[in-house]
């Protein structure tokens, strides 16, 4: 048996409640499974049937009154009462890096599955972060030793350091708030871009400088350390293939990295660990350049979503393991750093167009159908009739591949990829296709450069779906229903068919059918500028009668949790621009004109 099961636990959890949503909470809940902990779900409109929650022992409605249900913390926490839950999950992003989130469960007697609030705090501030890990030997990326309050003096240590430079927010992570600008001119708009991220996605405008580093990896090192004094690394993860900042494609080990170069991002991760007094899992962030030397990004107080790839390579649930670790086991892995086995590859299967810039699209997935065989993994929730929906992000489902060695694992990969049927939605699946063919790809060459390098990856936009349908008849099914705020399951017959998503029924309104509006194109003919997207916009760069050239800035719509720039499609002058901040916008729907000076 492992040590952490053979050792009695400082704290018991028996009922967990899950912060989160979708794959990660069913990922939490199936570990919570497996160590006889009862799993209690929560949900917002539109996800009573949603799978974590059917799989979870129990399952709350959180109110949706006020922006996203899962940040509601006074929402959770009273939820944790009423079921009498030990502790709480937050899985990743939401409330998985929110200090004060911390503290309010430890005050509320609930066990926080995470870092302590202190370890948080400290690496959750990036300029904090900065003077932390210097101290303890780990070197960053050059930048400000301080927040960035304007432009003027952002523009004075530009033109000091050098060009191109990093906006980047200071309580931020994940690719939020960061922005680059190439030469003096682009600085204020990225400045007023990261500030603006940066409240609206942490509620801290706060932002600090880094020098932008041209094509380097992005290279990450996972590390769990235990109440009883024990800091491990777990080995990198090479997270180099990027859109907007936010990874597509991960790997372990990295293709970059030498034995003697591992040793040292290990030995540094540790380092910093033990400088603010770790507890749990955690990820430290690097740019790896093309000699061998790293530097800083951040660290991530959290699982991250590529934590699979290091489960493949070592053999250990991570997930359990936090649960472990927070009921006071020690390491189940021992004090040593635990050896890798052969190579793992994780692809994001997206809800995304990579046709047109990787915009998000939300709709109904009217066929899922996931690969299988030796060394495949699927973590996903989603599933035929499932929604993808606008206020969430686009991840569909992470596809995990095992292989003896790189080659094996990539083969695997593609393999995995052709029998992955989804319908319904653009997916990345074309684009992860192209890019595993790729050569530089292959020759373990690829960099955060590699999608701008290498357009020939890109597929063709996707076409718009037919709608399905509504053929008539009559099945039984399951029925979700909802007493209190509480959800229950009931055998229904005689329902028809429009009313079901394959074996499930949505309980507040008929489901719409899997049609999806047409996308425009930009607009790449005629003078009329059409949004590729749904979403909201956040603000707008011009006003009526402004004259614009090809590729300006028109506006910034936000879709699925990103932030897409509309441009001008051609030069001209912009008329009847239709949307103000903050209105919501349609795919297809006209955003404006552009008309012949």
């Amino acid at each position: 048996m492992e040590a952490s099961q053979n050792a009695n636990p400082t704290r018991v959890i028996g009922r967990l409640l899950i912060a989160n949503r979708g794959e990660i909470a069913l990922r939490v809940a199936r570990a919570c499974h497996e160590l006889g902990i009862r799993a209690i779900a929560v949900y917002g409109d539109g996800e009573e049937d949603a799978s974590h929650v059917r799989y979870a022992d129990d399952a709350y409605r959180l109110p949706d009154d006020a922006g996203l249900s899962y940040l509601n913390v006074d929402a959770l926490l009273d939820v944790a009462r009423r079921t009498n839950a030990d502790a709480i999950h937050p899985g990743y992003g939401f409330l998985a890096e929110n200090a004060g989130f911390a503290r309010a469960c430890a005050d509320a007697g609930l066990i926080f599955v995470g870092p302590p609030p202190s370890a948080i705090a400290a690496m959750g501030d990036k300029v904090e972060a900065r003077r932390i890990a210097v101290n303890a030997g780990v070197h960053p990326v050059p930048g400000t030793d301080d927040p960035v309050s304007t432009v003027d003096e952002a523009q004075a240590w530009a033109e000091e350091h050098g060009y191109p430079v990093a906006v980047k927010a200071s309580a931020g992570g994940g690719g939020r708030g960061f922005r680059v600008a190439r030469a003096a001119e682009e600085l204020p708009a990225a400045f007023a871009g990261s500030r603006g991220e940066a409240e609206r996605y942490f509620g801290n405008g706060d932002v600090y400088l880094e020098r932008y580093l041209e094509q380097p990896r992005h290279v990450e090192v996972q590390l769990f350390a235990d109440d009883h004094g024990t800091v491990v690394a777990l080995g990198e993860r090479d997270c180099s293939v990027q859109r907007r900042h936010q990874k597509l494609i991960e790997e372990s080990p990295s293709p970059a990295v030498s034995p003697e170069i591992r040793d040292e991002l290990c030995a540094a991760s540790e380092r910093l660990a033990r400088a603010v007094d770790y507890r749990g899992a955690g990820t430290v962030e690097y740019l790896l350049a093309a000699d061998g030397s790293f530097y800083f990004l951040e660290m991530n107080t959290r699982i991250q979503v590529e934590h699979t790839v290091t489960e493949m390579v070592t053999g250990i649930d991570l997930v359990a393991e936090q649960l472990r670790v927070a009921m006071g086991h020690p390491l189940s892995f021992g004090p040593e750093r635990p050896h890798a086995t052969g190579w793992a590859i994780e692809c994001r299967i997206n809800a995304e167009d990579a046709g047109r810039d990787f915009a998000p699209v939300p709709g109904a997935i009217t066929r899922y159908v996931e690969p299988s065989g030796f060394g495949v993994r699927v973590d996903g929730a989603m599933e035929t009739g499932a929604a993808i929906q606008p206020r969430y992000d686009s991840l569909i489902a992470k596809l995990v591949t095992w292989g003896r060695d790189r080659e094996e694992a990539t083969a695997r990969m593609l393999r995995a990829l052709d029998d992955f049927t989804i319908e319904g939605v653009p997916t990345t699946i074309p684009f992860h296709r192209a890019a595993l063919r790729h050569p530089a790809f292959r020759a373990g060459e690829a960099t955060t450069t590699f999608v701008a390098d290498h357009p020939e990856v890109l597929p063709d936009p996707a076409p718009a779906s037919e709608a399905s349908s509504d053929d008539e008849e009559t099945l039984s099914i399951k029925l979700r229903v909802e007493v209190d705020g509480r959800r229950f399951g009931v055998a229904v017959s005689g329902l028809p068919s429009h009313a079901a998503d394959g074996q499930h029924v949505a309980t507040t309104a008929p489901r719409r059918r899997g049609h999806r509006q047409p996308r425009g194109g930009s607009g790449t003919s005629g003078d009329e500028l059409t949004s590729p997207i749904q979403g909201t916009v956040l603000r707008l760069a011009v006003e009526d009668g402004q004259t614009v050239q090809r590729g300006d800035l028109i506006c910034v719509v936000e879709a699925m949790k990103m932030e897409n720039e509309l441009t001008a499609h051609k030069d001209g002058v912009v008329v009847d621009l239709a949307f103000s901040a903050g209105d919501a916008v349609k795919i297809g729907a006209v955003v404006c004109a552009i008309t012949s000076e």
